[in-house]
């Protein structure tokens, strides 16, 4: 499986943040399954991806042409594409993935993981999506969709769109064992 992993740039974080993630990385890897991310040197991108390489993974970077700045992108992807264009990169690494996973990060990262949730709400894709929620970093979000549930902007079964996990070894767990034909998503939408 190709797993496209959303995550912070920065690596003045906590350091719970970026252990977390490159765990993950070793996880993916000693699964057999590679790494489709923004090309990032540093932060939680840079810590899957190390995670990734330190058990011999695969990992594929994607990142516009203009990040090409010493230190930015991880050198040691097993295969780098160059776009013009955030929204190219972001097209390739939706295309590429078979499973969306967001980590701690910022505007960024949630644009990333809102966009991929309301693909899969209006029924472009039914690939699963996973949220990293370490230390409980995403309880405000999900906080925020239980009102927009509550009030009426969204319907009660988009909570399945997407799974929330502490432990990234059951986060992976879901995402193996994700049936794609349990989850109807043609009536997830308000159009």
């Amino acid at each position: 499986m190709q797993i496209c992993v959303f995550g912070a740039s920065s690596n003045e974080v906590d350091g719970a943040y970026l252990s977390a993630a490159e765990e993950l990385g070793r996880l993916m890897a000693g699964r057999g399954h590679g790494l489709v991310f923004g090309g990032g040197a540093q932060g939680l991108m840079g810590a899957v991806v190390r995670g990734v390489t330190e058990r011999g993974g695969r990992s594929l970077g994607v990142a516009p042409s203009f990040f090409q700045v010493d230190g930015v992108l991880f050198p040691g992807c097993t295969e780098f594409i160059y776009t013009d264009t955030m929204r190219e990169r972001k097209q390739i690494m939706e295309d590429r993935s078979d499973a969306f996973v967001t980590t701690p990060g910022g505007i960024g990262t949630f644009e990333e993981f809102f966009e991929v949730l309301t693909l899969k709400q209006l029924g472009r894709h039914n690939k699963p999506i996973a949220v990293l929620n370490v230390g409980g970093y995403y309880d405000d979000m999900q906080r925020m969709v239980d009102t927009a549930i509550r009030q009426n902007f969204m319907r009660e079964a988009c909570r399945g769109l997407y799974r929330s996990f502490a432990d990234p070894a059951a986060l992976l767990d879901y995402l193996e064992e994700y049936d794609a034909a349990a989850l109807d998503v043609r009536h997830l939408k308000n159009i």
